[in-house]
């Protein structure tokens, strides 16, 4: 038998092939389409204050939504954000109404977040339960606590240097807001994409018996990840609560269904393993720009709503449908 009929042709796709065939790809097509038909069906989407605007309707669900990405990656989920942001608007606003200052309302509302997400993730990974109905019982008890300390009142009177957070503009039509969820994409994506710890995310996920067994310390992993899952819920209470000016026991309500189906739109696997934030950045635009087209166009929130929900099942079973028809 010659050489030549030994050959195996390199059938390998080169990294651009795969690019080009990724979910991060489709998701930005997705993105650049919805933006022109916004463009086409309102005269008003292309101002470029009313973009601006269009980025508050994912920067805060995006900053929860990396910290999620993680964590699903690792086996694990955490229904509760919602709740730690209502509960963490609650303990700043009790704070404003004895006069704390700007700095000090930030740190409490960060260090709240931190106090949930350790308590979640000690539950799960000092006693094993299961995360989701862990953080199923402690989205009723976060928020359960806030009707508890507000009932049918409101907490308000927040100093004049608060609003920055929510509010404030660092140049021209660039909120604070768009800002720091720029600079959080990047922190998320260098730990998630450039770190050993990366990499232990992605082992546990995949297998936390062989991660285990390769040295990962995978309760450690885990429970970190649900600390930085409650600060970032902190950091969106912050900006939330500095741009509404006010503090409701409903403040956030629904919160974590739009941060999970932004995870998942992003092509972060459900059930573990695989992901990038880079999808997840690309998934909050397009949920920003459906949110904010169907604005526009005067659509009611509740249909909103429900093409949500329509997106995080379609999302979820579109991968299973897909091999079902190849199969």
């Amino acid at each position: 038998m010659s050489s030549t009929d030994r050959y195996i042709p390199d059938r390998l796709q080169s990294p651009l092939q795969r690019r080009l065939k990724s979910w991060e790809t489709l998701l930005l097509a997705v993105a650049v389409a919805i933006f022109t038909f916004n463009a086409f069906a309102s005269p008003y989407f292309l101002n470029a204050w009313n973009l601006s605007d269009a980025t508050f309707n994912f920067t805060e669900k995006a900053m929860i939504a990396f910290a999620m990405a993680l964590l699903i990656i690792a086996g694990e989920i955490d229904l509760s954000v919602a709740s730690i942001v209502a509960l963490a608007s609650t303990a700043m606003g009790a704070a404003a109404q004895v006069g704390a200052s700007p700095a000090t309302l930030v740190m409490i509302g960060l260090t709240v977040g931190v106090i949930c997400g350790a308590f979640n993730g000690l539950l799960v990974t000092a006693m094993g339960l299961p995360s989701i109905v862990v953080t199923i019982g402690t989205m009723s008890l976060f928020r359960g606590i806030s009707y508890i300390v507000l009932g049918d009142t409101s907490y308000g009177g927040y100093p004049a240097g608060f609003k920055f957070f929510g509010q404030g503009y660092v140049w021209w039509v660039f909120s604070f807001e768009l800002a720091l969820f720029a600079v959080l994409a990047i922190l998320f994506g260098v730990l998630l994409h450039l770190t050993n710890f990366g990499r232990a995310v992605y082992a546990v996920g995949n297998n936390p018996v062989a991660a285990l067994f390769s040295g990962i310390r995978v309760n450690r992993v885990k429970f970190i990840l649900f600390l930085l899952t409650g600060l970032m819920a902190g950091v969106a209470s912050v900006c939330l609560t500095s741009r509404l000016g006010s503090t409701r026991p409903s403040i956030g309500f629904g919160m974590e269904l739009e941060v999970v189906t932004m995870v998942v739109l992003g092509g972060v696997n459900i059930l573990g393993g695989s992901g990038t934030i880079p999808g997840v950045v690309i998934a909050a635009f397009v949920m920003g720009l459906v949110t904010f087209g169907l604005g526009l166009l005067n659509v009611p929130g509740i249909v909103m709503s429900i093409l949500i929900g329509a997106l995080l099942i379609g999302v979820i079973a579109l991968p299973r449908l897909w091999g079902m028809w190849r199969g």
